[in-house]
């Protein structure tokens, strides 16, 4: 896809995205998600009603899709899941974590996905 075309649907997809980052607290900004798209560190996942943005995170032993933005329409978003589940597994990764708000857990474990950990802050 020329670069031209991923800034357009970037911006197609920019009021899920900046709706998610507000969401997140903020862990990212809109020019972070840009760069690493860009720089292909992330993955962007467009879709007609919404978008994921994600990223492969490498451990010692191990490869992970870390889900990290999802914004628009729930069903879109969950009919996405299948796809992105086969890239990464082609990518070498062997799971998928995602950070969300406690709101996706119950549609996300109809698909398979389960709590593994809890993430939590402390503001200073």
């Amino acid at each position: 896809m020329a670069k031209h075309e991923n800034i357009s649907i970037l911006e197609y997809c920019r009021p899920w995205l900046e709706e998610a980052i507000e969401r997140s607290g903020g862990l990212n900004t809109w020019d972070e998600v840009v760069n690493g798209i860009a720089a292909g560190k992330m993955q962007l996942w467009p879709a007609e009603r919404g978008c994921i943005i994600t990223e492969i995170v490498v451990y010692h032993h191990t490869k992970c899709l870390h889900v990290f933005l999802a914004g628009g329409e729930l069903d879109e978003i969950l009919q996405m899941t299948e796809n992105v589940k086969e890239w990464a597994k082609s990518q070498g990764c062997s799971f998928a974590s995602f950070d969300g708000r406690f709101g996706w857990q119950k549609p996300l474990e109809k698909l398979g996905w389960k709590p593994h950990s809890i993430t939590m802050h402390l503001e200073f």
